[in-house]
């Protein structure tokens, strides 16, 4: 099965170097601000703009000494550059450098995902279309209900999953947030004016107030999004389960050619997509937990929340492309049998039609508690019959409930023949697809 699946792209994100290319980008952006500021001249600028660079080697020998990862980048673009290395993280601290480089790979990664939803999105309104009218059955405690259409199983996913996609937009603007504060957040050593320069030359907001760092709930706010997603993914593949099942067979994942199923049994064919899809989704929503404990740091910042996020973000954003990539290729080639779902809805012998048999007995007189009573009974000949092997459909078409029907007394009495096999029209359950799929693909 061939996936589009950006699972390079998204690693290079969160690699070793990109964290210190994002450093250096956010250093080189607060000496240009210094520089538009008068600190820094315009011959020490481009030397450093020019010049400045690391070497990630000599950074983890550096630190291995210092223990501090900051310094120890520092140390390295110092040894890049002449005397005017003292300006690089003028004014600074570490978290002006790391939570606003962050917020790049951020920005960045929810960029991806955002695309990513989009693509799923357009495969589930595909699909949605095609199968607008293919009708199988509605269950409700896992037993069947009324007649429905697959293409509404699919709008409802696609309805889903474009409230997530609002979150994550939402999200997007919430962690796109950079700060040049310095230590505790006071603005004592540089000026306002430098963290506005220096978010807007990497395309971020400054945050309105800040302490030594970003705060977390705005990282928190973006895994509980991510979380959210990972659920609604989860509920489509655990549908997609669901119809694969043997008894049930309604659709399945694509089989391609020489794939194997089980060592044991040749047969097999299993829904490996799905399910690897399910356990993803767990995966991604076991961040959202300590990404909401890291909130709460001591007064203005410790450092708990740092070793949690060296796992939370890279594993978060790489997991969550990896399953959007796989779920959008699963629905994109998913296998869909309309007869099986066709031999599903006829599978309990015409009782799906049942409610529509209530409710014409109003219109006739009847009151509710009489009417349910009638047909009530009648549908629970049906269940007797099912169980002793009787057909489901006799050879005049007829179902086991509309015999049951027509040989009621007291039903007969308020409905003619005539208006008791309209009952079982399917046609009657699909007649408001239409305006349907207008409120949600319009």
């Amino acid at each position: 099965m061939v996936e589009r699946y950006s699972r390079d792209v998204m690693k290079t994100k969160w690699t070793v170097q990109a964290k210190y290319d994002a450093w250096l980008r956010v250093e080189k952006a607060a000496v240009k601000g210094w520089n538009q500021l008068g600190l820094i001249n315009d011959e020490d600028c481009k030397k450093i703009l020019d010049n400045a660079q690391f070497k990630v080697e000599e950074i983890d020998e550096i630190e291995k000494k210092t223990k501090h990862d900051v310094i120890a980048f520092l140390t390295s673009v110092a040894n890049s550059l002449g005397e005017e290395s003292r300006w690089v993280h003028y004014g600074m601290t570490s978290s002006d450098c790391i939570d606003t480089a962050v917020a790049l790979q951020m920005k960045d990664s929810l960029e991806l995902i955002i695309e990513d939803v989009k693509v799923l999105m357009t495969n589930i309104k595909k699909r949605a279309l095609e199968h607008k009218t293919t009708l199988m059955v509605g269950r409700s405690h896992g037993i069947h209900g009324e007649p429905i259409t697959f293409g509404l199983v699919l709008a409802i996913w696609h309805d889903e999953i474009k409230r997530n996609l609002e979150n994550l937009q939402h999200s997007l603007k919430v962690i796109s947030v950079g700060q040049i504060s310095g230590a505790m957040g006071n603005m004592a050593h540089s000026p306002i004016e430098l963290e506005e320069i220096v978010c807007k030359e990497l395309g971020l907001t400054p945050a309105p107030v800040s302490n030594q760092v970003i705060q977390r709930d705005r990282y928190a706010n973006l895994m509980n999004a991510l979380a959210l997603l990972a659920s609604s993914c989860e509920k489509i593949a655990v549908a997609i389960r669901h119809y694969q099942r043997t008894e049930v067979y309604e659709a399945e994942e694509f089989f391609s050619a020489g794939q194997k199923g089980s060592s044991a049994m040749p047969h097999k064919r299993n829904p490996v997509l799905s399910e690897n899809v399910t356990g993803l989704c767990r995966v991604i929503r076991s961040f959202a937990m300590p990404s909401m404990e890291n909130v709460a740091l001591w007064h203005e910042r410790d450092i708990s929340h740092s070793s949690v996020e060296r796992f939370t973000l890279p594993d978060a954003f790489i997991t969550t492309d990896f399953m959007l990539n796989r779920l959008s290729g699963l629905i994109e080639k998913l296998l869909v049998y309309p007869q099986n779902m066709m031999k599903n809805l006829n599978l309990t012998g015409g009782l799906v039609f049942s409610q529509r048999v209530l409710l014409e007995l109003p219109a006739k007189g009847v009151s509710r508690e009489d009417a349910y009573k009638i047909v009530q009974r009648n549908a629970m000949k049906v269940w007797a019959d099912l169980q002793v092997g009787k057909p489901a459909i006799n050879e005049h078409d007829e179902s086991l409930f509309m015999q049951n029907l027509l040989a009621d007394e007291d039903l007969r009495k308020k409905l003619s023949p005539a208006e008791i096999r309209d009952c079982f029209d399917y046609t009657y359950y699909i007649k408001n697809v239409d305006k349907i799929f207008d409120r949600v693909f319009k």
